[in-house]
């Protein structure tokens, strides 16, 4: 059993905006808030074929479930499809980082699996393990050297709220001597 050494998760962890990060030269890469508008990628994983189990008298076994099979599809490539506009994309999709698609699509796949009544504890936890993996996690985002920053122009940009008053509350304010 090795000892010693820095493990995931041991100690406090990093924060990009203290003293020791800036005199470690410690950058986080900023994702920007508003997603990936790249091309997302082919999902990399075969297909998931489910069984259905299938009985005559005493004997049983197993069949492909050909209309479960083509839901899980569905549902893998709705939620691939999703995961590449999170703001994480961007990382993804850095050349240096293409050995993580495996990964995503394992966390695409479990994500599916957790979803139906045959999840077990094991799927559960290795799907949050895949979400830290890939940064889909506040500790994952700060495992990978990864922040999210938000879009400090779009306070500026939203226009004013202009209230229109009802005739009922223009007239109760002249009643009153509150102006025209």
């Amino acid at each position: 059993m090795a000892s010693g050494g820095a493990r995931n998760r041991s100690g406090p962890q990093v924060d990009p905006n203290s003293a020791r990060s800036d005199a470690r030269g410690l950058r986080f890469l900023a994702l920007p808030a508003s997603g990936f508008t790249g091309e997302c990628p082919a999902f990399p994983l075969p297909p998931r074929v489910v069984m259905r189990w299938v009985q005559e008298g005493k004997e049983r076994w197993q069949e492909p479930d050909a209309q479960a099979t083509a839901h899980v599809a569905e549902r893998e490539a709705d939620l691939w499809a999703w995961a590449w506009r999170t703001p994480q994309a961007h990382a993804w999709a850095m050349p240096s980082e293409s050995w993580r698609l495996q990964a995503i699509a394992m966390w695409v796949r479990t994500s599916v699996v957790c979803e139906s009544s045959d999840a077990k504890a094991a799927d559960r936890g290795s799907l949050h393990r895949f979400a830290d993996q890939i940064g889909l996690t506040p500790a994952g985002l700060k495992e990978n050297g990864w922040m999210v920053k938000a879009d400090d122009l779009a306070d500026r940009r939203v226009e004013p709220v202009v209230e229109v008053e009802s005739d009922e509350v223009a007239a109760r304010r002249r009643a009153i001597g509150g102006g025209a």
